[in-house]
């Protein structure tokens, strides 16, 4: 399974099994966190066979079980740390997929357990995702029609059309999906986020899904 592949069938869990990530899956991403956080500047850490921060009321209101591993998205406070969680996050989280791990964007239903994780000065922790082997696949959410997501013209090239298509395949908070792709008459795009809960991060999820499916080598960003 590549990327692209992990993209369509990944869908939000979260119930999970009682089993333990295995050593290859671990490795593995820790792995990849560290690659993430020498190029980004974050500090994703991996937090494992930790249930501390699942069993409270506002998880079991989220409908979370079994939850014991998950990825803490911490990075040094700033405008734009919101949408590198999102971005960097959501290639944890398809890589988690290809390596037949689940996995569940979490903003607010979890309790904070500092001793699990370290924080330097001046860096907050974003948000967490689950991950473990879920007791089930998840299901599609429902998803707005690409109309009202961009802004093109008719001959806007097929590339920014898949682009879209893939974006409208993130997860986003609440399935807002509150973010907007715009063609640019020099070929350039520009991706807004919208007025949400968590918009910004949305944001960075939806812009790597745009990248996986338009390709990146077809057209570079421009700022809002």
């Amino acid at each position: 399974m590549d990327m692209k592949q992990a993209a369509m069938q990944r869908h939000s869990v979260r119930a999970y099994k009682d089993r333990p990530i295995s050593a290859q899956a671990k490795a593995a991403l820790e792995g990849r966190i560290a690659e993430i956080n020498a190029k980004s500047g974050l500090h994703i850490q991996l937090v494992t066979d930790e249930p501390k921060a699942f069993d409270g009321f506002m998880a079991h209101y989220g409908k979370f079980s079994g939850v014991k591993n998950y990825i803490a998205m911490i990075g040094r406070a700033d405008k734009d740390l919101q949408e590198k969680c999102g971005y960097y996050g959501e290639d944890l989280v398809l890589f988690a997929q290809t390596l037949g791990l689940n996995t569940c964007w979490v903003a607010l239903t979890y309790r904070k357990i500092t001793s699990a994780y370290s924080l330097e000065r001046g860096e907050k922790l974003v948000l967490v995702i689950a991950i473990g082997y879920g007791a089930a696949q998840g299901a599609a959410h429902k998803n707005r029609p690409r109309t009202e997501v961009v802004s093109a013209p008719l001959n806007a090239p097929a590339w920014f059309e898949e682009g879209v298509d893939g974006a409208l395949l993130a997860p986003t908070a609440m399935n807002q999906q509150k973010f907007r792709f715009i063609y640019n008459a020099d070929g350039t795009v520009t991706a807004r986020a919208g007025a949400g809960f968590y918009a910004k991060t949305d944001l960075g999820i939806a812009k790597y899904h745009f990248e996986l499916f338009a390709g990146k080598q077809n057209f570079e960003w421009k700022q809002p």
